[in-house]
């Protein structure tokens, strides 16, 4: 395995400000930290990301979750480990991430769950999180980035 080019972010300094920009935002909207690790893992799986998936999963680790919240982020509807808050937030990334797979990216009923729980601010950091670890899982699957290469 061969990445096509370096890193986006080594290459264009500026992109890497602007997706950590994004990312702090997202911070700052007063989401549980272990939720937007849960949004970033479950994206990258979604899109194939290793790097992305190998990172949040040790951030996570680092972070004192269980094992077996981590192993069942891939399958958080089958499972116990998650609170309601966290259920809404995954279904909002799962939609959000997946958004040419329907006619009706993120239907009413879906945002109107995530909205029980998460006020409109954090309403707009669950959706710049969503946004910002897309861009990241962009960024290095076309350049065909390698688990283990990348040096933030």
């Amino acid at each position: 395995m061969k990445a096509r080019i370096n890193n986006i972010v080594g290459i264009v300094p500026k992109a890497f400000e602007a997706a950590q920009a994004l990312h702090r935002s997202a911070h700052e909207c007063g989401i549980p930290v272990k939720t937007l690790y849960l949004i970033a893992l479950r994206a990258s799986q979604i899109n194939g990301c290793s790097i992305c998936v190998d990172m949040h999963s040790k951030e996570m680790q680092k972070a004192a979750e269980p094992f077996e919240r981590i192993a069942a982020v891939a399958a958080w509807r089958d499972t116990p480990f998650f609170t309601d808050a966290e259920r809404a937030a995954l279904a909002l990334t799962e939609a959000g991430t997946r958004i040419a797979d329907r006619e009706d990216p993120v239907p009413d009923a879906l945002w109107a769950e995530a909205a029980k729980h998460y006020d409109e601010r954090g309403l707009a950091g669950l959706v710049i999180a969503i946004a910002t670890i897309n861009v990241w899982n962009r960024f290095n699957l076309m350049t065909r980035q390698i688990v283990g290469s990348v040096k933030w």
